[in-house]
């Protein structure tokens, strides 16, 4: 993927190893828990995002961040640790991940990363965070038809949201146009990642936010899940 990870990253990562595989003891943080898997599933999966990020930033990347759902830090953390100028706002709607999110930060050093305990549906209609970030990331969470809803009220006019997905995703993608645009955004494209560490089709797909979103979105929690807008 052309990057160049200093010996102090790798170390960062070998903490968030064993801090990830300590604290799944007590908490459901992962399934994947073997060494070799979570450098593939988790740590370089969450990379591959810097494949649509080089064409527009180059190795420049600091700027706001919301990554929407991040569960065990993923993808926002390692992308953290990449690239110390990114500003980072992590979302969890699960007490007990947040606590592990603060402690992982907190061993690994790194600063300008917030935890924000919270539903989307909810903090999305806070103006400390609505339309703030010139970019959303969410990896693993919901249909696109959903997801749109819940991560590009977060996203500022001009700025992009990332979803990170799997398999044949097309009839998703035409699922959620109408939503896309009814959110503010504008399908860019939807890259597939190729590195023959994954043998499964992985792709981001990459949508811009070109108009604010209405007042009205998010719905309230649940609402975008239930009733998901479809064409």
């Amino acid at each position: 993927m052309g990057l160049n990870i200093t010996a102090e990253q790798i170390e960062q990562f070998k903490v968030y190893y064993q801090e990830l595989i300590d604290w799944n003891k007590r908490i459901n943080l992962t399934s994947v828990t073997g060494y070799e898997e979570v450098q593939v599933t988790h740590f370089l999966d969450s990379l591959t995002v810097v494949s649509a990020l080089k064409p527009l930033y180059g190795n420049d990347l600091s700027f706001n961040i919301v990554d929407v759902g991040t569960g065990a830090g993923l993808p926002g953390v390692p992308l953290r640790i990449l690239y110390p100028g990114i500003r980072l706002v992590l979302l969890e709607a699960t007490s007990k991940k947040a606590k592990f999110l603060h402690h992982l930060i907190a061993r690994l050093g790194l600063d300008n990363v917030e935890i924000v305990v919270g539903r989307a549906e909810d903090v999305a209609h806070d103006t400390e965070y609505r339309e703030r970030s010139e970019l959303v990331l969410s990896r693993a969470v919901a249909p696109l038809s959903t997801l749109v809803e819940l991560t590009l009220p977060f996203c500022a006019v001009g700025g992009s949201f990332i979803a990170q997905k799997k398999g044949a995703i097309e009839q998703e993608v035409s699922q959620a146009s109408r939503a896309i645009s009814v959110l503010g955004g504008n399908l860019r494209e939807v890259m597939t990642i190729n590195l023959e560490e994954f043998d499964d089709r992985r792709c981001l797909v990459v949508i811009d936010k070109v108009n604010l979103t209405p007042q009205e979105y998010p719905r309230r929690p649940g609402i975008p899940a239930k009733r998901p807008i479809t064409s």
